[in-house]
């Protein structure tokens, strides 16, 4: 502190514990008078921004605090497959839980020439495909299959995939 301050001169406020600082931290003295002073409140119940999950993101600008009650929503990158709820609501300052995006399948070309595969379906240019989705193959000519039947329509699992065999 000074004993006194000059046009444009700054103090910084801080909070003493267990208070939090809502507005800005610092001040600017303007022709005699004080740019408005952040507020020291008891942050019960108040959340920090909400958790970040791998290959998502919340659909808004995260804040530095949110208000009980407060709510945000996650969105998955492509081809990610969200799992849980979209939405997650601050309590108690601790939030919901938070959705995950489950990986996409990528399906090599390299693997499907090394097992003597092709996509069932020639028209279908699917090399990306999404957890839970099921994908067809076959053999390549003039191959037979090895693993059985049952196993040219496998199903993506969170980023896995088990290819079928042919000789």
């Amino acid at each position: 502190q000074k004993p006194r301050y000059r046009h444009g001169d700054r103090e910084h406020y801080e909070c003493r514990h267990p208070l939090s600082l809502f507005g800005k931290a610092e001040v600017t003295c303007l022709r005699g008078k004080w740019t408005d002073p952040p507020e020291c409140k008891e942050s019960a119940g108040k959340c920090k921004p909400p958790p970040a999950i791998d290959n998502g993101d919340i659909t808004t600008y995260p804040l530095a605090v949110y208000t009980p009650g407060s709510s945000v929503e996650y969105q998955c990158q492509a081809y990610y497959e969200l799992e849980g709820n979209r939405r997650i609501t601050c309590r108690d300052g601790q939030w919901s839980e938070p959705p995950k995006c489950l990986d996409a399948c990528v399906i090599s070309e390299e693997i499907m020439e090394a097992h003597k595969i092709e996509l069932k379906w020639l028209n279908a240019k699917k090399i990306y495909s999404r957890t839970k989705d099921y994908i067809e193959f076959r053999c390549q000519y003039p191959y037979d299959e090895v693993s059985p039947t049952s196993a040219f329509r496998v199903q993506c699992r969170e980023g896995e995939l088990q290819y079928p065999s042919c000789a």
